[in-house]
């Protein structure tokens, strides 16, 4: 029998948001807890519904102080991530086998201090991007850095050759979605293409919506929440008048929402680390159109196209071209490559080895 390991995740935002992170968090430490392990997250906000780990609610207020989660706020977002982790210390105990912190900056150094004086097994994945955070963690000399795809896992090891890397990609539950789900009622007209992501200017929701609206009788659905809500309702009553509409939703309910579109649409920065909302995308039967980088071509496979989203006119012909074929079970079986049955075994055999070595 393998051995059971005392695994520890930090997850500021967990219980108050549930972005790409804190979803990733949520199912990875659940299915930990599923294979015997004991499995602790420490986070900021309530227990999440369906925890099946234990979970450590530090409380702090922080949402009154400067406003959202933004680029405007990140420095204030950044001080409160690293008194968290201080406090978040004070629970964890020394007889951990693996500690995983996932929210960078102070929280990523406070963490490699505790665990070279604790003798624990300390471990990143790459969720933030391509860009400082990152290249600060691979600096800190994790014992393992888990990249999210091989582009992602050359780059890392550009920055420092010296670190252990692993590519172990984010998972989706693919029995959570699919046709059987009742689509959600958005009272859209046409056919409709979907984006799932924060409002924030990364995720470049305006250029999908230019590029619809050089499509006919065809609309779009945002699904997030963040900063950039205002412009982008004023951008979508200008160019997209009674075919758009944005809305926010937990995470639950998302099957739903992806069930009631007919084309899923990514034009993201090229920095992005993954987005998990494209395989959740597929595990619900629909093709994507994304982002032409390598990170994106990783992930989607031929379950989709690729495209320059800065480029209205070709953004526009790939989104046409996305809702006239026929894609059959392409995206469905590209997101069962995905599935978190698969991807948390190998975090598990990841963990396991790394602690046979201590």
């Amino acid at each position: 029998m393998e051995k059971k390991l005392k695994i520890a995740f930090l997850s500021f935002f967990s219980g108050e948001i549930e972005r790409g992170v804190e979803v990733y968090v949520h199912e990875l430490a659940n299915h930990l807890a599923d294979f015997g392990h004991e499995v602790l997250v420490i986070q900021n906000g309530l227990k999440v519904e369906g925890s099946k780990y234990k979970t450590i609610s530090i409380g702090m207020k922080i949402w009154g102080g400067l406003g959202s989660y933004g680029p405007a706020t990140w420095p204030y977002y950044h001080f409160l991530n690293g008194v968290f982790t201080l406090r978040a210390l004070k629970f964890i105990k020394e007889d951990l086998d693996v500690v995983f912190p996932t929210n960078n900056m102070l929280q990523s150094l406070f963490i490699k201090i505790w665990s070279m004086k604790n003798k624990v097994k300390f471990v990143i994945s790459a969720q933030s991007g391509l860009g400082l955070d990152d290249r600060i963690n691979a600096w800190l000399f994790p014992d393992a850095f888990v990249a999210l795809t091989g582009f992602q896992e050359r780059w890392i090891q550009r920055n420092n050759s010296k670190i252990k890397t692993i590519v172990i990609p984010n998972g989706v539950n693919v029995s959570e979605f699919g046709l059987q789900v009742k689509p959600y009622k958005h009272n859209l007209p046409g056919k409709v293409i979907l984006n799932v992501a924060a409002l924030t200017f990364w995720k470049r929701q305006e250029l999908a919506i230019k590029a619809v609206s050089r499509l006919k009788d065809i609309s779009l659905l945002l699904v997030g929440q963040g900063e950039d809500k205002e412009k982008l309702e004023r951008l979508g009553k200008r160019f997209l008048p009674g075919r758009f509409k944005i809305i926010s939703s937990r995470h639950d309910e998302m099957p739903s929402i992806y069930t009631s579109a007919d084309v899923f649409t990514f034009p993201t920065a090229s920095w992005e680390s993954f987005g998990i909302v494209l395989i959740e995308a597929m595990a619900s039967g629909l093709p994507v159109v994304a982002a032409d980088d390598p990170i994106r071509r990783e992930i989607v496979g031929d379950a989709g196209l690729f495209v320059d989203p800065t480029d209205t006119k070709a953004y526009a012909a790939a989104l046409q071209k996305a809702l006239d074929a026929n894609w059959g079970d392409k995206p469905r079986r590209q997101a069962e490559k995905f599935d978190w049955d698969k991807i948390a075994l190998k975090y598990e055999k990841l963990f396991l080895e790394l602690c046979s070595k201590r």
